[in-house]
């Protein structure tokens, strides 16, 4: 009979570890910069010279 109701401890413990896990991830993935803009991503790359005045404005017709 002794030790019958440990079982519950270690489902509970599972429990807040899982949600402290849960709400670091959360947290984590809140506090990430937004991604670029696929118009602003172009112009960097022509503007640095690695696509050509004709590849930016075939890419920039697709993107919009």
């Amino acid at each position: 009979m002794m030790g019958a109701g440990m079982g519950f401890g270690f489902v509970f413990m599972l429990l807040f570890w899982a949600l402290l896990i849960w709400i670091v991830v959360l947290l984590v993935n809140a506090y990430q910069p937004d991604k670029e803009e696929p118009l602003t991503t172009l112009k960097k790359r022509y503007a640095s010279g690695k696509i050509s005045k004709k590849e930016f404005e075939k890419m920039k017709k697709e993107v919009r």
